[in-house]
């Protein structure tokens, strides 16, 4: 598996970057949102990397930080959702405003990217919002035998919230600080999409 990437840049596009690592070129797919992050032609560059094999084909796509590496595997597990419609998503929205429109069940906005119909987008809110919501990860602090920084909140919402937000690949560092600033009253649900609203206005 390339998990990925660090090299020079040798060609960049709209949708698609050549990384050159000791003498090969990688190109990977990507999103615009990457792109506009990355340097010129000739300058270093690091990508997160998915290698996605079919029968027929086999394709590499690269992400400049690892929040929307995991966006992206998150939205190609949705039946169908591929690579290319995933990262066109992915140069509309940030990783923060995808997280936080499923967090919230707004579909509709889905819809503003070419190719995603009604049907997808609401497809992509139902397959996804429990997976953000942190229902389907309860018991996973005992699993993984790592204490929370927000024990002290005495709260089981707060630790599913946090166990959710790290699923995105936002570490406990980053999101304690936030799920402090919240009313720890507030449900699971609630608790995300006031994180996620403090990540986009730029709190982390």
């Amino acid at each position: 598996m390339i998990y990925s990437l660090k090299g020079k840049i040798t060609v960049k596009e709209m949708n698609f970057v050549v990384i050159e690592c000791a003498g090969v070129g990688y190109g990977c797919k990507t999103s615009y949102n990457t792109v506009s992050q990355l340097g010129e032609i000739g300058s270093e560059a690091s990508l997160y990397t998915h290698l996605s094999i079919r029968e027929d084909n086999a394709e590499l796509f690269g992400f400049a930080t690892f929040q929307e590496l995991n966006c992206f595997k998150l939205l190609i597990s949705v039946s169908g959702v591929g690579g290319k419609a995933a990262t066109s998503i992915l140069s509309d929205v940030t990783p923060e405003s995808f997280a936080f429109l499923v967090a919230s069940g707004d579909s509709k906005a889905f819809t503003k990217t070419k190719g995603i119909g009604a049907k997808t987008a609401q497809r992509i809110v139902l397959e996804l919002k429990d997976k953000i919501s942190a229902d389907s990860f309860s018991g996973m602090s005992a699993k993984s035998n790592v204490s929370s920084p927000v024990s002290d909140m005495n709260t089981s919402a707060v630790s599913e919230a946090l166990e959710a937000l790290m699923v995105l690949g936002y570490s406990q560092g980053e999101i304690a600080p936030l799920l402090r600033q919240c009313d720890p009253n507030l449900t699971t649900q609630e608790l995300i999409r006031e994180t996620l609203r403090l990540i986009a206005s730029g709190k982390i």
